[in-house]
């Protein structure tokens, strides 16, 4: 055997076992990219397996949602960038449970929206350090329950993370008694110090009611371009700090239902950017701002 064939024979092995994310040398880019395409395919394909439909938490039949013998870039739901790599996959309200752990093998993903389904189950089996190109992740009215894992707090791209709502899809689905969704270990500073890009925030029920009072520092001090914050429902206890005057493109305020008490004496500064305000059930007490009334941002119903 000459040099040559010897040198070949060697290198061939550990080119094979090189990612998809690799610029070969000897293999052309055509071959390499038709093999991360066939990746790309093969964890939606899975999905479907993993995935039925579940009205009332009871199996009901296996998914068709997608018909295999088409591109996978034309399935309903599925966005492809222009090499075809996935990276948007919208399954909103479609009563489906099961499991979705192939898509953690779409490491282009942008997009996640599997809002309103009925999944009945933890994320801590869910690998979204596996993700982190995304932006966007929607989980809302979906069943989930638990602690809401350290993982989420990797995704350091997010533009909007929305957990919100988890008792809407029991009360959808005629249960009378619900887990919550909560932020326990790791806790809320743990889950978002680290999302400094998060533009929009939903955790609208979920239980952070263990972190006392310092949630609001810790939201101004971590999130600085926020636009959109919800979080009713939540236990938050007040009262509002008055650091949330550093949050300069909060637009709109949502905190139902918390005991915030009362608020600061900078509210109306905080407010002159807010376009929605709402503050239903806090049990707020002393002088409001009635100003808050006449800045012209704010919609008059």
């Amino acid at each position: 055997m000459s040099p040559l064939h010897i040198l070949i024979s060697f290198f061939l092995p550990t080119f094979f076992l090189l990612s998809c994310s690799s610029i070969p040398i000897v293999l052309s880019k055509t071959t390499i990219q038709s093999q991360c395409l066939d990746d790309q395919r093969s964890a939606l394909v899975q999905l479907q397996q993993d995935l039925y439909f579940s009205p009332h938490f009871t199996f009901s039949s296996k998914v068709e949602l997608w018909d295999l013998k088409t591109d996978y870039c034309s399935w309903n739901g599925v966005t492809c960038d222009a090499l075809g790599h996935v990276i948007g996959l919208d399954l909103n309200y479609k009563t489906l449970s099961g499991t979705f752990q192939s898509i953690f093998d779409l490491h282009h993903l942008q997009r996640l929206n599997f809002a309103g389904n009925n999944f009945n189950t933890t994320l801590f089996p869910y690998r979204f350090e596996g993700l982190p190109n995304l932006t966007h992740l929607n989980l809302s009215d979906s069943c989930f329950h638990g602690q809401i894992p350290m993982a989420i707090s990797h995704l350091t791209r997010l533009v909007s993370l929305d957990l919100s709502n988890q008792d809407y899809c029991y009360r959808r689905n005629d249960v009378d008694y619900y887990p919550t969704l909560k932020v326990e270990k790791p806790n809320f500073n743990s889950l978002i110090k680290n999302l400094m890009f998060l533009k929009e925030l939903y955790l609208d029920s979920v239980s952070i009611s263990t972190q006392g009072t310092k949630w609001c520092e810790i939201i101004s001090s971590s999130l600085p371009n926020l636009h959109v914050l919800s979080m009713s429902s939540c236990g938050l206890t007040g009262p509002l700090c008055s650091s949330f005057s550093t949050l300069h493109f909060l637009s709109k305020l949502n905190l139902d239902n918390n005991p915030i008490s009362y608020l600061p004496p900078n509210f109306l500064g905080i407010s002159s950017r807010l376009v929605s305000l709402s503050l239903r059930n806090c049990n707020l007490c002393g002088h409001f701002p009635t100003e808050v009334f006449l800045l012209p941002k704010m919609p008059k119903h």
